[in-house]
């Protein structure tokens, strides 16, 4: 696993949701800014920054 798959297991296994959880989660917000998704994930939902910052690159990616 290369790039933002690489976090998925060690995201999955600190904070007990799957990334197609996440990835829902992150869709469902009203924000669309790359850096306004990251820093969102860190306040609200206690996501470290590359954790965070993996998942939206993900996200906007279309990945699922």
């Amino acid at each position: 696993m290369k790039g933002p798959a690489s976090y998925f297991p060690s995201i999955e296994a600190k904070y007990g949701r799957p990334v197609a959880e996440w990835v829902e989660l992150i869709r469902g917000s009203e924000l669309s800014k790359h850096m306004e998704l990251v820093k969102w994930l860190k306040a609200e939902h206690g996501l470290g920054h590359g954790h965070a910052n993996a998942l939206v690159a993900h996200t906007l990616a279309g990945g699922k």
